[in-house]
């Protein structure tokens, strides 16, 4: 957000190097084939893999590679009979040297590793990933409309445990979560995610309002944050910012307003501009979802009581 103060590049520099050693120790620059397995056969997706060891790695894309049906899908991938001819042409076609395979059960790393000398990666937040191509499949993958097993079905994952928890649905009941609050539940944690991404840079710019101006904004939000950097590297007005300023501000308005000119140089204004936009345009885009997500659960919880009313030896209540 700055005019490359150098605390501020010793950060990108820092965070630059941890991506190199994390890609480093995955192999392919961080890019890794996730095996993901369906009830008739077998999908390949890239996936990179750097989100795996990063907070806050929901979301990301996937993009399909290949799918195959299997005849005899059990035999393709067991510790009896190795890995299937068909099985290691698909996996040896797309796999890159010392690229990682992500796989989706334990014994897959054993059978994998010994018959085809690959790299595979099997953990808690694998298992997070398979849990999401698992409930999106259907979009991702051919066969993906086929019937799920009463295990498959909507699995509570962990992920999405602490997800709805701290949206204060924690007391949902696994049985209760449908496709579409897992959705709604994706976007909104997504547009949080926009939100809270940008704010180390900003507390960063944040700590000159205070040496400069005096304002503490310490408990400030990142986008009232967001906001009284922009009136500083607009303070002639080219942009319309959102909400009433001197209330929002109070007391700190003034000052803002009129040391603006000591700022100068201080701001990447393009960044902050974009910065600003994405934030505002995510905040909007919160309100509907978390709306549609309360409508969501209160749906999910009337016709949850109304089925289990309606089982036999169950008392109504009035």
């Amino acid at each position: 957000m700055e005019e490359k103060p150098k605390g501020k590049v010793a950060v990108e520099e820092e965070d630059e190097d941890q991506d190199d050693d994390d890609g480093a120790q995955l192999g392919n620059g961080g890019v890794i084939l996730v095996l993901f397995e369906t009830p008739t056969g077998f999908a390949l997706f890239s996936y990179d893999g750097i989100k795996l060891l990063r907070p806050h790695a929901l979301m990301h894309p996937v993009w399909l590679k290949e799918f195959q049906a299997f005849e005899d899908k059990a035999s393709a991938l067991s510790l009896d009979t190795g890995v299937s001819e068909q099985l290691a042409g698909m996996i040896r076609r797309f796999i890159c040297p010392g690229q990682t395979l992500a796989v989706g059960k334990q014994e897959y790393v054993t059978i994998i590793q010994s018959n085809l000398g690959i790299k595979c990666l099997w953990n808690a937040e694998v298992m997070e990933l398979m849990w999401g191509l698992n409930n999106l499949k259907e979009h991702l993958v051919p066969d993906g409309k086929s019937d799920l097993s009463k295990e498959d079905c909507l699995p509570m994952c962990e992920g999405m445990k602490f997800t709805l928890n701290k949206y204060g649905f924690g007391d949902l009941k696994p049985e209760m979560v449908t496709r579409s609050i897992i959705e709604a539940t994706g976007l909104l944690y997504e547009t949080d995610y926009h939100v809270r991404k940008h704010g180390e840079s900003m507390r960063y710019a944040g700590k000159h309002l205070k040496k400069i101006s005096g304002i503490n904004a310490e408990d400030w939000d990142l986008l009232k944050l967001a906001t009284a950097i922009m009136m500083l590297c607009y303070p002639n007005g080219e942009y319309k910012l959102v909400g009433n300023l001197p209330e929002l501000f109070g007391d700190d308005y003034s000052k803002l307003v009129d040391d603006a000119p000591k700022y100068k140089g201080i701001f990447r204004k393009l960044s902050c501009l974009r910065a600003y936009a994405e934030m505002v345009r995510s905040r909007r885009i919160r309100s509907k979802a978390a709306r549609r997500l309360d409508s969501l659960v209160t749906a999910a919880e009337r016709i949850y009581d109304e089925a289990q009313q309606a089982q036999p030896g169950v008392i109504k209540q009035e």
